[in-house]
């Protein structure tokens, strides 16, 4: 498998490039809008087609590059099917499999910071979205979240996997990569070291966090699977417009 994280410093989201080494089908999870044409360039230059894109979840702080890409290489749109958007091509479940090639993606469904978060397992590794971070975990003050969920989805999804399954989340703001199931299940401040539910949950319920500043913008945009609504400000137009420049891993 090839298998590489890329960075996108805006909205500091991981979007996953999986590769099937024997076919050469290639899926995108969660891609953002703003990197389109770098993710393309990191494809062709490993070789590989675009077959997929699948986010984790209907994103409140970056707009997916789903449709674009669909309109460019002519990749088909997977999504969890719990969201029931139209503009997808492929719903995913738990339970069901997907396959690139001869990869295999198990979708985990982890609601909690949304109601439709799907979490997703690649062999030795777990994509993880916005449910679990490293030494964090997702808000869950929006978009039907709901603390008492996402610890159970954390606990009873996630934490049952081996020790040693790599995590890879859908975000970080501290330059941090990889964890592991161990790691967060031993020292992750929200959830770790055998937090009880009731501690989890006044934790969350009193962080008193800010609005989203573009989660009016980018919820509608990924209901559509991807477009950039009328009337962004100037200001958010960063989340919409191709950016110059963008590290990756």
């Amino acid at each position: 498998m090839i298998f590489k994280q890329l960075f996108e410093p805006v909205s500091s989201t991981y979007t996953y490039l999986l590769g099937c080494e024997e076919t050469g089908a290639a899926i995108l999870i969660d891609p953002v809008l703003p990197t389109w044409q770098r993710d393309l360039e990191v494809l062709a230059g490993l070789g590989l087609r675009l077959v997929y894109t699948l986010d984790t979840h209907v994103h409140a702080d970056h707009i997916t590059s789903a449709r674009r890409l669909r309109e460019e290489v002519g990749s088909q749109i997977a999504h969890p099917a719990v969201d029931s958007l139209p503009c997808v091509d492929v719903p995913v479940s738990d339970g069901t499999p997907l396959a690139v090639g001869s990869l295999r993606i198990d979708p985990l469904f982890t609601p909690g910071h949304t109601d439709g978060h799907h979490a997703y397992r690649i062999g030795e590794r777990v994509l993880t979205g916005d449910a679990l971070l490293i030494d964090a975990c997702g808000r869950t003050d929006f978009q039907n979240g709901d603390a008492p969920t996402l610890y159970r989805s954390v606990h009873e999804k996630l934490f049952s996997l081996p020790d040693e399954i790599l995590v890879f989340p859908g975000h970080d703001y501290e330059g941090r990569w990889v964890s592991s199931i161990a790691q967060e299940k031993t020292r992750n401040p929200r959830l770790g070291g055998n937090r009880p539910e009731a501690e989890f949950v006044a934790l969350m319920n009193g962080l008193q966090l800010a609005y989203p500043k573009f989660i009016d913008y980018a919820v509608p945009g990924n209901r559509a699977c991807g477009e950039c609504p009328a009337g962004v400000p100037d200001n958010l137009m960063q989340y919409c417009e191709q950016i110059g420049e963008s590290r990756q891993g």
